[in-house]
């Protein structure tokens, strides 16, 4: 009861801290909205953004988890993807576009690294969808990685169109990579042990699976 009183606590007044910055975001209060962020890092991380922009999503993962229970651990890691988003959009407003990409790859490679977890639970409100991420990147070129977990994200919730888009960036981006094909391949025919109804409500008929699948297989052919 200590631990869930203790994680309710942090959830609430993180939720103040965020609805102030966000009242200063949406006044254009740059620099103010920035030393409130910065306030939440040092909460929640025991540093200002600065030093949380020099580590990577390994490292920032090791802080939160130490001598942390697991319930913890995920709802910190949560509040953290949401403050990355939060200073990405900041550093985005002031010109400073490379961070505010870097602070979104990071926030978003968290939140998905959590939801891919398998555990069913109900993320706080306040957390940014994973469309929001995406969206606040915009139109440029996300790297394999980042493609691959939201292929991985789009199929676990069904959202069977999406994830196509995401094989077919990493395609794009690497028309000869072998084993990229050989996951193509996989997708596909997971794709076709699935329902019509599933498949039409994620999107992809399955008249379109059915055409990647031969795309692939034969573009598996022309690399070998």
């Amino acid at each position: 009861m200590i631990r869930r009183d203790y994680i309710l606590r942090m959830i609430e007044e993180f939720f103040q801290a965020l609805s102030r910055i966000k009242s200063l975001k949406g006044a254009q209060q740059w620099r103010e909205a920035n030393a409130g962020i910065d306030e939440e890092f040092q909460r929640l991380m025991g540093m200002n953004a600065q030093a949380v922009a020099q580590l990577s999503e390994t490292e920032l993962l090791a802080h939160i988890v130490r001598g942390e229970p697991t319930l913890a651990v995920r709802e910190k890691t949560l509040i953290l993807a949401t403050l990355l988003k939060e200073a990405g959009d900041v550093l985005t407003e002031q010109g400073r576009e490379d961070e505010g990409r870097t602070s979104y790859l990071k926030g978003l490679h968290l939140l998905l690294d959590t939801l891919g977890r398998g555990e069913v639970f109900e993320s706080p409100q306040f957390v940014p969808k994973v469309q929001e991420f995406v969206m606040a990147l915009g139109e440029s070129v996300l790297p394999l990685e980042t493609q691959a977990r939201l292929m991985q994200h789009y199929e676990l919730t069904g959202e069977f169109a999406r994830a196509e888009d995401a094989l077919f960036a990493m395609l794009d981006a690497e028309p000869e990579n072998a084993p990229l094909l050989e996951l193509g391949i996989s997708f596909y025919r997971r794709l076709e042990s699935q329902g019509d109804a599933r498949l039409a409500d994620g999107n992809l008929p399955r008249a379109e699976v059915e055409a990647g699948l031969v795309d692939l297989k034969a573009r598996k052919g022309v690399v070998r």
